[in-house]
């Protein structure tokens, strides 16, 4: 499999390859690998990258067709691929400015450029100790996990496990840099339905994420610690939203009066499947009933405005808004602000230098954010476990 196949976690440098869970060794890391999800670049491109997406659930044409229109809609481009670009040249100049000296590659892994051509253009230039950083700040199978396997298929597939090792950045879903969007997207809006003459209490913020299939839920993060229902997943998402609400009272005394809680959206299982819910399009429909007259939408579950965003929430949720007579906002996500593109720097140099957890940046104390998973840690029930970068074999 790997050059280190005695030790613990497959794929990892020496400093990661014992599995403690924070790594307080610094690692001389070579490159920084950019990880994403991918998206088309045009109308012809849409349907292979669904399959891409999808590939191994068997799932036709037809059945892909029917969220292909959302592309198709913006001309069957996804911003999520230029978004990416942006984000590479934020982080060159922040690491650049701080006098790192460390090239960026970034690759895609359901649509180009792929992550097994973008590692093997690393090894050949010379770069085989390699940090990622995945585009998904939580912990579960789709934005952690399914990363890590990836990883490891790709070092597998280009034939590279004896060379290059791949480790992983700590789930961010609570560092400071990249919940400063929300925070201040938030305040914003809260001051800006006051403005209109809105009462605080009949206010509604919908922090909003991505569902995912309650067993998948239930299994993410470590194992050994009780998460509660909807697992690390839903637990992160749930400490993130209550401490932005909390840091906006703290200056906006009104915000204490406003209504808050975790929406989903953008499930796409069998309806016999069960996943998390409540659906953010359902709860605005309800919104009027509960006596709101206005609602502001949190994209907390994601870094920036791809195409989840543009249709669930600025097409979706803003029409279901419009249905129930609701003043509307959907707040921004972090994007490449300076604070994020901060913020992913610092946890860069963590890294490299091996800093202890006490050091660390964090703004909630629910902790569970190793930079070496757990074994058992977000496991696929319909797959099961396949190799994986980044953390212990369960």
């Amino acid at each position: 499999m790997t050059a280190n196949d005695s030790s613990v976690v497959p794929f990892a440098s020496a400093a990661a390859a014992s599995g403690d869970p924070i790594v307080t060794t610094p690692v001389a890391y070579d490159a920084i690998l950019l990880a994403g999800f991918g998206g088309p670049e045009g109308q012809d491109d849409v349907i292979p990258f669904l399959r891409n997406v999808t590939r191994g659930r068997g799932i036709p044409d037809e059945r892909l067709e029917e969220v292909a229109h959302h592309y198709r809609h913006f001309g069957g481009v996804s911003p999520i691929n230029g978004q990416n670009k942006a984000l590479k040249a934020a982080l060159e100049a922040e690491l650049a400015a701080r006098g790192i000296d460390l090239p960026v590659y970034w690759g895609n892994r359901n649509w180009t450029p792929y992550l097994e051509d973008v590692v093997a253009d690393a090894s050949a230039h010379g770069h085989s100790t390699l940090l990622a950083f995945a585009t998904s700040a939580y912990s579960s199978f789709s934005s952690c996990r399914q990363y890590r396997e990836d990883f490891a298929r790709v070092l597998e597939d280009t034939g590279l496990g004896d060379t290059v090792t791949i480790d992983k950045i700590r789930p961010f879903y609570d560092h400071p840099g990249f919940v400063e969007a929300f925070e201040r997207g938030v305040r914003e809006a809260i001051e800006g339905f006051l403005a209109e003459g809105i009462a605080a209490a009949d206010v509604q913020i919908l922090f909003s994420t991505h569902s995912i299939p309650t067993a998948d839920a239930e299994r993410s993060g470590a194992r050994d610690i009780d998460w509660g229902h909807g697992g690390a997943y839903a637990a992160q998402h749930e400490a993130v939203a209550a401490w932005v609400m909390d840091r906006v009272a703290a200056v906006l005394p009104a915000a204490a009066e406003v209504h808050w809680e975790l929406v989903y959206q953008s499930r796409s299982g069998p309806a016999s499947q069960p996943w998390l819910e409540p659906d953010v399009c359902d709860v605005i429909g309800e919104l009027p009933a509960r006596g709101r007259k206005a609602v502001a939408v949190v994209p907390v579950g994601f870094m920036s405005d791809h195409m989840e965003v543009l249709w669930d929430l600025d097409t979706e949720a803003a029409e279901a808004a419009e249905e129930a007579g609701l003043g509307f906002v959907r707040t921004p996500t972090p994007g490449v602000s300076p604070a994020f593109v901060a913020g992913i720097v610092d946890l860069i140099q963590e890294r490299l230098e091996g800093r202890p957890l006490g050091e660390r940046k964090a703004v909630t104390a629910l902790g569970g954010s190793f930079d070496v998973c757990r074994p058992g840690c977000c496991e696929n029930v319909r797959a099961g476990f396949k190799p994986a970068a980044a953390g212990i074999a369960p």
